[in-house]
């Protein structure tokens, strides 16, 4: 059977557990209340039904479903595609070799009385027919899972007739020129004289070749004394016969660093400005189906296009798009241009077309301002059913791009895409789950179709795909209905894409990161990502990957107390507490809304001394107000930082030694033996339901774990509020749910003792603009709460 990794869920580390033959069911968790969301499930909707087909023992068939099925246009199927084309991010296929489709008899175990028995010759015929079929079509499943990053973005140029012209046609020949013919050719390159238009006529001949043939061209003698003497008479090639010599180089399949396509670059950079811009944008989509960057061509294309601009027609604008985005490259002189001429033609362009600017837009990295985008968005909006799901996705990269929230399109998304999910490829539903991820937005009909759809699918994700997942996931906070089976199916995947995090560590920081939002700590994963290898590999990111590494390390520490393996050394925590601290003191402290409930509960309580604006958990990287009350309400002054504090403090005869001061402002924790016995209180009094120890001192296996910086004792029956000042960034879109960082820091806060009081946005900024009675009042009873004073009593 197939094997199943699982990820055990707290007290918690995850042990993954090899080659265990049946998949442990997670205990049944009640679901959590339903917040105030858009998109969330509406009353009474049930979860659909999973039906479950036994199997005989080693069969295995794999579901993989075509990629990115039409909508009701009914218009043909494409395959999904990642068109973002990270270095590397190229399809692998299945993790293992396991998972390549293999089909022993079935009668192998239900028939074991009668094995011996020979079978007859029809059965033995009808069995190979059968297999040959299901091979073939599990090898047409994974053609359609797979992203072709050449054709695919080249889709829109067959809804019209004038892209012929713009374009190179890069597929098989209507017509093919028989081999022998293709032999002629050959032997008479020898005797040739070298005249352009015959030399032209030898190229476009051998390119109607069956491709068996073409592939065998290459190593030729003879096919490479045809491509010199075209470099040799290179200048005497008319524009359009050297279009014809490089069009027929594509189904040549010429490696991009060929001697005829560096002469042919070169000479149609010298000819650029005597060329029309239907010839210059053919020339350049000829580069791109060669594979050959052209940084220079470009340049002089752009620049062309930029003096011609009021020339260009809708499939010349369009087709420059594409150009821009296959060439990575954003020409900073065209971007009011752009947006001009996409409001000009927005209702002309095809929805393929749309899909294919956004997706120019995108890869080139291309700026493009709120108003333009929200404009396609109101048209997408209103004809999504009739947008294929590839050109979907594009749209939605770009909206995830500029970070604009547009409601009526994605309430549209979730009532469209689900039934669309199926048949969509994996990287198509990665684009979709992350752009409700990135733009904060919840909707439970499209995430659990997507939980449902996935295992099946998960032998195609690579590396960043299962990052991607979950993250997006964990991002939300949503544990879906198959939740173990999700969780532990992405785990596995990770362990087979563990050689690619040591080119892109991003994204296993990302999936770890994504799984401790919703407690789930992978350890051997954990272990390789906190070693000093990996670290350095982390080093050498084009991103930034300290605060991720931080929030790792310590989440770790805090919830998994049985943790033994590689951890972040006191100085890197050091390190990247500094670092955090010094962005929250320059961009969290000095909000309005942090300063004036700090300023408040000063004037409320009786001074600086009584509250504390700081990061109890820096690497949460938000803000804590934090108010400590004794065991009969009174608030204990303990804020040693602020001058005026901390003279207050000295004159009420608190001890300020280098020691304690060493706690206070480093925020060094205490050891058990440090603190004694009469420090350590139990676990009912620190507010810490989920029976975790005393979280001070070095971790040991069994023993305590490593905490978070806490100043001072503890002292019987106090109680230390974290107050929480939110804003809407914490929460998803339009609705109270909090996000997965937000929860991870409340749940860590709770695990060390403290009780998480809330001031969220929706309560607090209103009152800012009230009276400074009516605010004070409000700070009074979030303080004072009697449910907080009856637990401290």
């Amino acid at each position: 059977m197939a094997t199943v990794l699982m990820c055990r869920r707290l007290p918690r580390l995850s042990g993954v557990t090899a080659l265990s033959t049946t998949a442990k069911r997670g205990s049944s968790k009640s679901k959590k209340e339903k917040r105030d969301e858009p998109g969330a499930a509406k009353p009474g909707t049930e979860a659909g039904a999973t039906i479950q087909l036994l199997k005989p023992q080693d069969y295995r068939v794999l579901y993989n479903p075509a990629a990115y099925a039409k909508g009701r246009a009914g218009s043909q199927q494409q395959g999904d595609r990642d068109s973002s084309q990270a270095l590397g991010d190229t399809f692998t296929g299945p993790g293992t070799a396991q998972d390549l489709q293999t089909f022993p008899p079935a009668s192998s175990q239900a028939l074991s009385p009668v094995r011996n028995r020979p079978r007859p010759k029809s059965s033995a015929l009808l069995e190979q027919t059968i297999l040959a079929t299901l091979c073939k079509e599990e090898a047409e499943k994974l053609k359609r899972e797979m992203h072709d990053s050449k054709e695919d973005p080249r889709v829109f140029q067959k809804g019209r007739p004038e892209y012929r012209s713009l374009s190179c046609d890069s597929a098989e020949p209507a017509q093919t020129l028989p081999t022998e013919e293709g032999d002629s050719i050959l032997e008479n390159v020898a005797g040739c004289e070298g005249s352009p238009g015959i030399l032209r006529d030898y190229f476009l001949g051998l390119s109607r070749l069956p491709a068996e043939r073409r592939a065998a061209l290459l190593p030729d003698p003879r096919f490479g004394a045809l491509c010199h003497r075209a470099v040799t008479a290179i200048r005497l090639f008319s524009t359009p016969d050297l279009i014809q010599i490089l069009k027929a180089c594509v189904p040549l399949a010429l490696p991009a660093s060929h001697p005829l396509l560096d002469a042919c670059e070169a000479e149609f950079c010298r000819r650029a400005w005597d060329m029309g811009l239907e010839q210059l944008l053919l020339v350049a989509d000829c580069w791109r189906c060669l594979d050959r960057s052209v940084p220079s061509y470009l340049g002089i294309l752009f620049s062309y296009a930029n003096l011609h601009w009021k020339d260009l027609t809708l499939p010349q604008f369009v087709q420059l798009l594409y150009i821009i985005g296959e060439g990575r490259r954003s020409p900073a002189d065209l971007a009011r241009k752009v947006e001009s001429t996409i409001l000009k033609h927005l209702d002309a362009f095809t929805l393929e077309e749309l899909g294919a600017i956004c997706l120019g837009l995108f890869k080139s990295l291309s700026g493009i301002s709120e108003h333009v985008m929200r404009r396609i968005a109101d048209r997408v909006s209103l004809q999504m059913e009739d947008m294929s799901t590839y050109a979907l996705v594009n749209v939605l990269k770009m909206l995830r791009y500029t970070r604009m929230d547009h409601l009526p399109l994605m309430r549209e998304l979730g009532r469209v895409i689900p039934a669309r999910i199926p048949a969509t490829n994996i990287q198509g539903i990665m684009h979709i789950t992350l752009t409700y991820s990135s733009l904060h937005f919840f909707d439970e009909d499209v995430l659990a179709a997507v939980a449902t759809s996935l295992p099946s699918k998960v032998s195609y994700c690579r590396s960043k795909d299962a990052a991607k997942f979950l993250w997006s996931f964990g991002c939300l906070d949503y544990e879906p209905p198959n939740e173990e089976e999700f969780y532990s199916s992405l785990i596995k995947q990770l362990h087979a894409k563990l050689h690619e995090f040591t080119k892109f560590p991003e994204h296993l920081l990302t999936a770890l990161l994504g799984l401790a939002f919703v407690k789930r700590f992978p350890e051997e994963l954990i272990d390789f990502a906190l070693r000093e290898e990996f670290l350095q590999r982390t080093r050498g990111s084009k991103y930034e990957l300290n605060k991720d590494l931080f929030t790792l390390g310590k989440s770790v520490e805090i919830e998994c107390p049985t943790y033994q393996g590689k951890r972040l050394t006191p100085q890197l925590c050091q390190e990247f507490t500094e670092m955090v601290s010094s962005f929250a003191e320059r961009e969290i402290y000095t909000r309005s809304e942090i300063v004036e409930a700090t300023s408040l509960l000063e004037s409320m309580l009786g001074g600086p001394e009584y509250v504390k604006n700081h990061m109890i958990l820096p690497h949460t990287r938000s803000s804590d107000l934090e108010v400590r009350l004794a065991a009969d309400g009174r608030p204990i002054p303990f804020n040693s930082k602020d001058p005026v504090a901390a003279k207050k403090l000295k004159d009420m005869g608190v001890s300020l030694t280098d020691d304690l001061m060493s706690q206070l402002i480093q925020g060094r924790a205490q050891s058990p033996t440090e603190v004694g016995n009469e420090a350590r209180i139990p676990r009912q009094e620190r507010g810490d339901r989920t029976g975790a120890p005393c979280l001070g001192g070095t971790i040991s296996a069994g023993a305590t774990s490593q905490a978070e910086p806490q100043a001072g004792l503890w002292q019987p029956g106090e109680v230390r509020l974290a107050l929480q000042v939110s804003n809407r960034n914490h929460f998803c879109y339009g609705s109270r749910r909090l996000l997965g960082l937000h929860c991870l820091k409340r749940r860590q806060l709770r695990l060390l003792g403290y009780e998480v009081v809330e001031i969220p946005f929706w309560e607090w900024f209103p009152l800012l603009k009230r009276t400074r009675s009516e605010k004070l009042s409000y700070l009074h009873y979030k303080v004072f709460c009697p449910a907080l004073l009856t637990k401290a009593a």
